[in-house]
């Protein structure tokens, strides 16, 4: 049931753009896998027909950065919980930009401006797919949740900066994640 597709084009960029979240994917070689949901207009861009990022935000964790850093596998999932069924994923590598890198503020320009965000993930994809998705629940869409961006507001840089450094220098499985440099 599943369809191969050779870019992002079209079909597939345009149902990836009408969805609200994501799920990400990611191992290091050894330890925990990692799934977490993304979200929040804006904070996905296709880049071309392979390449999509999305703005990574300050959370409890810095799994997905820690593991891209040690083993760059990356997968992306969306699923249509409105409309027509269907699951779109794309399984690829990723890199990881931050604050402190030359291209921060080109890259950054290409999403809203959120506080809190550490990093933008870089995928490129070695495989592209859609699948039926016939057993996803229905679910009406309501709104982007906005306590994330108040609770950054409310941290401040400095107070951002002291959380990463405790939340965000290594993985669950203790692989470095955030650099000193990297966590301002």
């Amino acid at each position: 049931m599943s369809t191969e597709h050779d870019s992002l084009d079209g079909f597939i960029a345009e149902f990836i753009a009408r969805q609200p979240m994501f799920f990400v994917a990611t191992a290091a070689a050894d330890g925990r896998v990692n799934v977490s949901p993304k979200g929040g207009e804006g904070t996905l861009v296709v880049l071309d027909d392979r390449r999509v990022a999305y703005l990574d935000l300050t959370g409890s964790g810095a799994e997905t950065i820690a593991h891209v850093r040690q083993l760059d596998r990356i997968t992306l999932m969306w699923c249509a919980f409105e409309g027509p069924p269907m699951i779109a994923r794309v399984h690829g590598t990723a890199t990881v930009v931050t604050r402190d890198q030359p291209v921060w503020a080109e890259m950054a320009a290409l999403f809203p401006d959120k506080p809190g965000a550490r990093a933008i993930v870089v995928v490129t994809a070695e495989r592209i797919s859609d699948s039926c998705g016939m057993s996803v629940p229905l679910m009406t869409y309501e709104r982007d949740r906005d306590e994330l961006d108040r609770w950054a507001r409310g941290k401040g840089d400095e107070g951002l900066r002291e959380y990463r450094e405790r939340k965000n220098a290594v993985s669950l499985d203790g692989l470095p994640a955030l650099a000193p440099h990297e966590r301002a």
